[in-house]
């Protein structure tokens, strides 16, 4: 939040380093869960990640609490503009409009999550008879409280380092969401 309004030019500066880097393509874990869904599986995915991955691999149902790098928009004017725009541009990216700052659609550290995402799931954890929390410590607040929504009968945590949630959960895996939905996809499609 600050930072970006303080040193817009830094902020750029880095994002576009950490996104040159960053492999963009979705992964095992991704494509399984979209899989999932297709299936009728899965009701919607839950994420803290902001690169639109799980959508690029066919998820629909994609409630992205800390918003995403894909979407973009001018903080006077509220014109769109995609990521590819972004990385063109040089130094701040301004508006071809009303040549205001653009700004990625992310939370930023110091920001509120959007409300009505965060409560769509709310409503889809308490709704859920089984909830799966992959790839998180359950450390990150608020995110790390919509565990606590959950009422349904079977808690699976697949993180490769124990979180505090471990005890709660039915089933514990300490690995790579990837290689374990990647190993288990079949037993889940035949339930």
């Amino acid at each position: 939040g600050s930072f970006f309004r303080k040193n817009p030019e830094e902020f750029y500066e880095f994002y576009r380093d950490k996104r040159t880097l960053k492999e963009v393509s979705p992964n095992k874990a991704h494509i399984r869960l979209a899989e999932l869904e297709k299936l009728g599986k899965l009701k919607a995915v839950i994420t803290q990640n902001i690169d639109g991955l799980h959508q690029m691999a066919g998820s629909k149902s994609v409630f992205e609490l800390h918003g995403s790098i894909l979407r973009n928009y001018c903080i006077n004017c509220k014109k769109f503009y995609n990521e590819e725009y972004i990385l063109n541009s040089k130094g701040i990216p301004l508006c071809n409009i009303c040549s205001g700052i653009i700004k990625p659609d992310v939370v930023l550290y110091e920001e509120s999550l959007d409300n009505k995402i965060l409560k769509s799931a709310i409503s889809a954890i308490s709704a859920a008879d089984t909830l799966i929390v992959g790839g998180t410590s359950l450390i990150v607040y608020p995110a790390a409280s919509l565990i606590e929504y959950f009422h349904g009968d079977n808690l699976v945590l697949i993180n490769k380092t124990p979180t505090p949630a471990d005890k709660r959960a039915n089933l514990v895996i300490h690995d790579s969401i990837g290689s374990v939905l990647s190993q288990t996809i079949d037993l889940l499609i035949q339930h």
